[in-house]
């Protein structure tokens, strides 16, 4: 048997009656073996007495044998002699420790996730795994080292590392694809996955300081780049209406220099400082 079976108890209000009367009675014929027997067995009906609470259920067991659920919430009577499991049926949130693992590449990387779930199969849960909550933990742990080490921190397009998916940057890619490895992992204890999301990602102390200069010294390369591009296109601009409105003539030699000059102007991350020239451009 590997699914639980729904069992429907007695109502427990009427068995309040029911017992008390077997005490009353007990009490009455307390001169005679009969009240004796009737006061034990009112005594011992005491024990069958379950409140189930919204979103809780109680499991079953009959001297180590399954004998079924009750998932309805209220206050109900069944056999005395059975034991009774608790187990929650409401969504518990799980917050992982930071793991330190290497991602695709190989870095290091700080990772935890959230995980929010519930039991879905109480059979599954009670006796499929020997403790259903530290199975969530251990097994969530597992999945995210696995999911860690597919997937790079972030891209490197400069070293012709461009992937589809980062864990940086595919947020929604990375969890759908860590919900589905928790939810396989979970499954055999009659688990759902409702969520599953990496909660903190940051490089491990060791290179954080390493990788952090890389990506600015990516970032001004990125922004020199621009720059220049947009220095060259003012400086063609600048010849061109130069030499459309015939403003000055300017040999070769001249427009080089003019050129220099503007591109230390525009490309320089300093304001610059003009000289004025007195002469003559033939000086």
């Amino acid at each position: 048997m590997s699914n639980e079976k729904n069992y429907s108890p007695i109502n427990g209000y009427v068995m309040i009656l029911v017992v008390l009367g077997l005490i009353i009675g007990g009490v009455a014929l307390l001169r005679i073996y009969l009240g004796i027997f009737l006061i034990l067995l009112g005594v011992i009906s005491l024990a069958g007495f379950v409140l189930v609470n919204p979103n809780g259920s109680r499991v079953l067991l009959l001297f180590g044998k399954y004998v079924g659920t009750i998932k309805k919430n209220g206050f109900f009577w069944v056999n005395p002699f059975f034991t009774k499991k608790k187990i929650s049926l409401r969504a518990s949130n799980f917050d992982s420790e930071r793991l330190k693992v290497n991602d695709k590449l190989g870095n290091p990387i700080m990772i935890s996730t959230i995980l929010v779930w519930r039991v879905t199969n109480t059979y599954k849960a009670a006796f499929d795994v020997d403790d259903y909550q530290n199975f969530v933990r251990v097994q969530t742990d597992a999945a995210v080292r696995k999911l860690a080490s597919m997937y790079p921190y972030d891209n490197f397009a400069d070293e012709g590392l461009d992937e589809d998916i980062t864990l940086r940057s595919s947020v929604n890619e990375v969890s759908e694809a860590l919900e589905a490895e928790v939810q396989e992992r979970l499954a055999m204890a009659g688990i759902e996955v409702l969520e599953a999301r990496i909660g903190y990602l940051a490089y491990a102390q060791e290179i954080a300081n390493a990788m952090l200069k890389r990506q600015q010294a990516t970032a001004i390369v990125a922004a020199r780049h621009k720059i220049v591009e947009g220095a060259v296109s003012m400086v063609e601009m600048a010849l061109h209406e130069l030499s459309k409105k015939e403003l000055v003539d300017l040999d070769e030699e001249r427009k080089a220099a003019m050129v220099s000059n503007l591109m230390v102007v525009l490309c320089s991350d300093k304001d610059a400082s003009p000289i004025v020239n007195a002469g003559t451009l033939n000086h």
